[in-house]
C-alpha cells in the first residue's frame, strides 16, 4: 500500500493528495504547502487499487527524522490507514539510521500520534494559521 516515491508520476499523486487534504480541506495556501524542501525530501505515497489515498513527507534534520505533510483523503479516514502510514514512516526512518523522530502535529491529532509513542513538547504555535505542537519520539534505550 505504501511506497517511497521514485517517479514523477508518483510525486504528482503525492501532491494531489496534499492539495485535496491541505489546500482544499484546510485552506492552506499553495506557497505554504509546496515549499523549498519538496525536492530534498523523501515522499511516501499510499494507494488502494491505483487510487492515491495517502501521502507524507520525511526529512532528516538535526539528528531527527522529521515527519511532515501526513495526509489521508477523507473517504479513507477511520480505516487505520493513517496509523499504517505513521508506522511505515517510522520503519523508513529507522532504515535510514534515525531513532529520534519529531513532527509538528495539528492539535486535534495529538492523541493519534501519542498512540505511536510521540510526546508533546513546548507550547502551541501556528503553522499555516492552524494550531500545532511539537511532538517528539525519543530514541529507544
Amino acid at each position: 500500500m505504501f511506497k517511497l516515491v521514485s517517479s514523477y508520476d508518483e510525486l504528482l499523486k503525492v501532491h494531489m493528495v496534499r492539495a485535496i487534504v491541505f489546500m482544499a480541506g484546510q485552506q492552506c495556501p499553495y506557497h505554504i504547502e509546496i515549499d523549498e524542501y519538496e525536492y530534498s525530501s523523501l515522499h511516501i505515497l499510499g494507494e488502494l487499487d491505483g487510487e492515491p489515498v495517502a501521502a507524507a513527507r520525511l526529512r532528516f534534520v538535526d539528528g531527527f527524522a522529521k515527519f511532515e505533510r501526513i495526509a489521508v483523503r477523507d473517504p479513507w479516514r477511520g480505516k487505520g490507514i493513517g496509523h499504517r502510514l505513521v508506522d511505515y514512516m517510522m520503519r523508513v526512518a529507522r532504515q535510514h539510521g534515525f531513532e529520534q523522530m519529531k513532527m509538528h502535529a495539528q492539535l486535534y491529532l495529538l492523541d493519534f500520534y501519542k498512540q505511536h509513542g510521540f510526546a508533546p513538547r513546548g507550547d502551541v504555535f501556528k503553522e499555516a494559521d492552524i494550531d500545532h505542537m511539537l511532538m517528539i519520539l525519543p530514541k529507544s534505550e
